[in-house]
């Protein structure tokens, strides 16, 4: 059973004017890979030469380098979708570059996942000396208590650029992952020999200017640099949309809430709750964080709901319907769904495939077969 909240990707200058063949979203991609239906039949140009641009330093970046770098020996014992396992199978990509507007200080990755990419057999981890210098500016950003991860994630690319050993130009199989800072996307070059496909991106160099708090931002210095590859990923951050009839704070790109309660509106500085409406996750907090912190903001909105349940003896102040409400409205407008014991036999099938060729699940890639293990 799939289960999505809409979101729509926030784009820079950079891609508001152009669609190239070999531009993709990283959602596109992870979607593919890890067998969503919609993008079973998806085919990223893995082929056309040795270098992809992932533009982005946060996890799901990281994530689609992992997959882009790791070897298929390796992956071949996950979950991965079969049919992106065949496609990497046959991939020219052996770098892949990360771009990052800010500096490594600022990177927006975690320990784990890094340390995971890093931990990739026979990569190797390329860095500009320059890029690491740290200022009075990063210091006093890495003080804090709640930028000690930033330190971490300093220290741990810091320690893997001095690790980096120079390796025969022979090996062809030689994988390389570039972090790139100080560099934001002005445009996609245009191949000359490939007409509409993507060839590279024009880069320019940024700096950072403090703006208080301890934050520093990027800014344009007007120097531009081409970077060329065949394919290029998005990973520059996604932003909620609105919802029919929902209150919407469309600068942060969430639903107004207190502990997932949703805000119907604010006066004299007392916040009025909309009774029975909940939200969690990136429409709750916005597009940040990892599973555990949506399983932290999940509890805190479930908690919500129960502490409204128990008020005047059990009795929910709420007049909405509920599940029955639902239920009835998917019955009226005569929609297919699957319960949790579908999801159940879903997850049996999968894992029975799977034992078959010693992976943990062998994954369902259409609606059909979906469906079909759901009523089997």
């Amino acid at each position: 059973m799939w289960l999505y909240l809409h979101m729509v990707l926030k784009v820079t200058k950079i891609l508001a004017f152009q669609s190239l063949s070999g531009v993709y979203s990283a959602r596109e991609f992870v979607w593919w890979y890890n067998g969503h239906p919609d993008y079973s039949s998806f085919k990223p140009d893995l082929q056309s030469s040795d270098t992809a641009v992932i533009l982005g330093q946060g996890n799901v970046a990281l994530d689609v380098a992992r997959i882009l770098l790791r070897p298929t020996t390796e992956l071949a014992s996950t979950d991965i979708a079969s049919h992106a396992l065949s496609a990497l199978e046959e991939s020219s990509i052996r770098k892949v570059y990360l771009i990052g507007r800010r500096g490594p200080v600022q990177a927006a990755l975690t320990t784990k996942e890094l340390r995971e990419v890093l931990g990739i057999k026979n990569l190797h981890i390329r860095i500009k000396e320059t890029d690491l210098s740290v200022t009075p500016a990063d210091e006093e950003e890495m003080k804090s208590i709640r930028a000690r991860k930033k330190k971490k994630i300093y220290e741990l690319l810091s320690k893997a650029a001095a690790a980096a050993t120079r390796t025969s130009e022979a090996d062809r199989d030689q994988r390389e992952l570039h972090f790139v800072f100080f560099r934001q996307p002005d445009r996609f070059l245009e191949s000359d020999e490939r007409k509409g496909h993507v060839s590279g991106v024009n880069l320019e160099k940024t700096i950072l200017e403090s703006v208080g708090s301890g934050k520093q931002i990027a800014v344009g210095t007007g120097e531009f640099e081409d970077l060329n590859c065949s394919m290029v990923l998005k990973a520059i951050g996604y932003k909620s949309v609105p919802i029919n009839g929902v209150p919407f704070d469309h600068k942060k790109g969430i639903v107004p809430n207190v502990n997932g309660r949703v805000i119907s509106h604010t006066s004299g500085g007392i916040s009025k709750t909309e009774p029975g409406l909940y939200v969690c996750g990136w429409l709750k907090r916005g597009p940040e964080g990892i599973i555990a912190t949506n399983l932290i903001c999940a509890e805190e909105t479930v908690g919500s709901i129960r502490e409204d349940i128990e008020e005047e003896d059990g009795i929910c102040k709420s007049e909405k319907e509920g599940s029955k409400g639902l239920l009835q409205l998917l019955k009226e407008r005569k929609v297919k769904k699957v319960d949790f014991s579908g999801w159940e036999k879903i997850d049996a099938k999968e894992k029975q495939m799977g034992s078959e060729i010693n992976k943990p699940r062998e994954k369902l890639v259409t609606w059909e077969d979906l469906l079909a293990a759901a009523t089997n």
